[in-house]
Parts: C-alpha cells; sequence; structure tokens
C-alpha cells in the first residue's frame, strides 16, 4: 500500500541505514542508486584505512562537528551505537592506537558492505541500480533508468545522495539545482577536509613528512602528521584547522610547532652554546630531516639568530593560498540549510521529505566522524517515521 512505501534516493551509508531500520519497522522500503553498484563512496572511503567512528568520550567527540544540530543528532546514535550495530551485522571491531575504530583485519570494507547487504535483503530491502534523480513533487519522484523516466509514489521520501567530493563515486551534487528550483536554501559546497595550496618555496619538499609536529590557527590547534605535495600541505591536522580557516579569506597563516613537548625558553637555552646551530638542532634538539630542511627554507638572518629560530622551531608559518579543488578532497561543506528542515530532518517546504548524510550543512574531520554522521542522520530519520 501506498502509505507503506518508503522510496530512498542514495545507496551510500545514511540511506542504507534508513532503510534498514524502516525496514525492520515493516515499511515497505525502496532504494534508487545511480550506480551500478552501492556505498561507492563507502568503499572509497576504506582506501587508506577503513575507520568507520572513533572511541572518543561523546563530549569531546561531538565537538568536532560544527552544527548544533548535527550533535544532537550524532548523540542520539553515537559511536558506542555504531559498534553494537556492527556487532549486530557480524562484523567486529578494534579500537587503533589513534582511537580510532576498525573492522578487524578479517574484515575487508568490501565484507563489511556484503555483510550490511544481506541484512537489508533479509529485511526484504529493495535496491534499483542505474536510476538517476530528477525530480519530484508532494507525491512522486520521477528518476531516469537509461533511456526512460519513471514515476514513482512515495509515501515518504529520504533524499541521501551525498556531497559534491569524489564525483567519479557518483557524488555529483547534481541534486542542488533541483532543490534551489523549488527554494529550498543550499549552503555553496566547499572544499572540506582539504589540504592547502601554498607558496612555491614549500613544493621542493614534496614527498616528505612531519610526524608528531602541532599545526594551529588562532586559537585552535591539533598534533598529528602533515606531508608536504607538490602543491601545498596536507594531512589529518590540515584537514581539521579548514572549518576554522573557512570564516576567513585567503592568503592566511596557519603556524607549525616542530617542537610541541618543548618550551622557546628551552629551544632557545640549547641553542645558546657553542655548537653549531646545525648540530643542536639535529643532535640535541632531534628535529627530523624533513623540519631541517623546513627550517632551511629560512632566509639567513631568520636562521642564524637564535632568538628568533627558537620562536619560528615553535611557530614556523606556512602561507596557504586556497583550498583544494572539491573532486579532490574528502569530503564538502555547505548542503541543505538547517533552517529549512524541521527537528525531524523534514523539509518544511515539502512535508514526508527528508535529507540525510552528507546533503546537508554540517562539517567535521576525518577520522570516523564522517561516516558516524552519516549513519546517525539515517537513523534518525528513520526512528522519526512511525507506521500509520
Amino acid at each position: 500500500m501506498l502509505e507503506d512505501n518508503i522510496v530512498i534516493i542514495g545507496a551510500g551509508p545514511a540511506g542504507l541505514m534508513a532503510s534498514q531500520i524502516l525496514a525492520k519497522k515493516g515499511f515497505k522500503v525502496q532504494i534508487f542508486e545511480q550506480n551500478k553498484a552501492p556505498g561507492r563512496k563507502f568503499l572509497v572511503a576504506g582506501n587508506g584505512g577503513f575507520n568507520l567512528t572513533h572511541s572518543e568520550e561523546l563530549e569531546s567527540f561531538i565537538e568536532k562537528y560544527d552544527a548544533p544540530e548535527i550533535r544532537e543528532i550524532v548523540k542520539n546514535f553515537d559511536n558506542k551505537k555504531v559498534v553494537d550495530w556492527l556487532s549486530d551485522l557480524g562484523v567486529a571491531t578494534y579500537v587503533g592506537s589513534s582511537g580510532k575504530i576498525f573492522p578487524t583485519k578479517n574484515f575487508k570494507p568490501i565484507q563489511v558492505l556484503k555483510a550490511w547487504l544481506d541484512r537489508l535483503e533479509e529485511l526484504g530491502v529493495k535496491i534499483h541500480y542505474e536510476h538517476t534523480f530528477i525530480d519530484f513533487d508532494e507525491n512522486s519522484v520521477t528518476l531516469k533508468n537509461k533511456e526512460n523516466e519513471i514515476k514513482i509514489e512515495y509515501s515518504k521520501l529520504i533524499l541521501a545522495m551525498g556531497g559534491g567530493s569524489w564525483k567519479k563515486t557518483g557524488s555529483d551534487a547534481k541534486w542542488i539545482e533541483i532543490l534551489k528550483s523549488k527554494n529550498i536554501e543550499i549552503t555553496p559546497l566547499e572544499s572540506a577536509n582539504s589540504g592547502y595550496d601554498t607558496d612555491f618555496k614549500f613544493h621542493q619538499l614534496q614527498g616528505q613528512y612531519l610526524k608528531n609536529i602541532k599545526v594551529s590557527f588562532e586559537n585552535n590547534d591539533k598534533i598529528g602528521e602533515v606531508v608536504f605535495t607538490k602543491y601545498g600541505i596536507e594531512g589529518s591536522p590540515i584537514y581539521y584547522l579548514n572549518r576554522f580557516t573557512r570564516k576567513h579569506d585567503f592568503p592566511l597563516i596557519i603556524n607549525i610547532d616542530l617542537k610541541p613537548n618543548l618550551s622557546e625558553a628551552e629551544i632557545l637555552r640549547q641553542l645558546n652554546g657553542t655548537e653549531k646551530i646545525s648540530q643542536v638542532l639535529k643532535r640535541k634538539l632531534k628535529l627530523s630531516t624533513t623540519a631541517l630542511n623546513l627550517l632551511k627554507t629560512l632566509d639567513k638572518e631568520s636562521y642564524t639568530n637564535i632568538e628568533i629560530l627558537s620562536k619560528l622551531i615553535k611557530k614556523f608559518p606556512i602561507e596557504v593560498l586556497s583550498y583544494r579543488p572539491i573532486d579532490e578532497v574528502i569530503s564538502t561543506s555547505g548542503g541543505v540549510s538547517f533552517s529549512e528542515l524541521n527537528d525531524k530532518l523534514e523539509l518544511k517546504k515539502f512535508p514526508n521529505v527528508f535529507c540525510a548524510g552528507e546533503m546537508i550543512d554540517w562539517e567535521a574531520p576525518t577520522g570516523g566522524y564522517l561516516l558516524q554522521a552519516c549513519f546517525s542522520t539515517g537513523n534518525w530519520i528513520a526512528n522519526q517515521i512511525e507506521n500509520s
């Protein structure tokens, strides 16, 4: 019957999560996916280490999200509940040294997805592939399958089509123009979890890593590892700063503390001896080769003046010029404004139409936080929908 017909657009983590809960509640659920297979971006995310969430305590965990609305949603279906859900699928997990939560080594990303799809099949969820979202109204959704346009009536419609990064996975954000045409406010998409383009002088360090350093911008900082590239600088501490630099115009300065465990005074004391500066940096301060090469980009006066040098070791300035292009980055900021959604994540202008996952205007760093919020929004919407 129509009153039980739930249509979900997008077979990513948010759409799949919503489908599982709704099917378990007894709804007829159909997912329409434009790719030939589900979870393309979910699988690509596993290429660099398949961290599904993070073990951080909830209070600090939710601070990683920029929007208060998404924080409340994540609190409702948190990292511990994700681990329990994975366990119920038969996916064992472990906590890595950085606190990230991974499936155990005998579970590859494709195996996690298969376990999930098997569960959905058991629940009667139908997934239709190669169906592109064209339009929707108060009662139906229009899709294109090959050369044919089809119109499907729904009782509830869940839009879970992702942001705009990694277009090759199908996350092309073509939905933006469709929603804009219906006067739904969309915060423009921008690169998130992105590297920065930098001044040319840092390009000579391409391929070199700085480990156990602290990157900062204004009052925001993050310890970790960064890598220099042919265009600039990348790494999780860099991605963390995106949300704070977004409020400012480029170019701007971020700073790197090359010795977070030493004070400027202690560094100055070490440098204020009889040994050559280069020997102190290498033998006493034990700076890495990359750190030494970075310091060699300084002008002669800064490198040879120990007062200036000690300050720069603690606060080395890197001028950043821009984010990387959206198609190269891990995720995007922006999307459907929370002002367009009610507490159920339902469009105010279109009751019975919901938005999930990265389509919504929130931002978080890598490390399991992105997938967590996609799981959480799918869960949240499904639990707002009750049987008639």
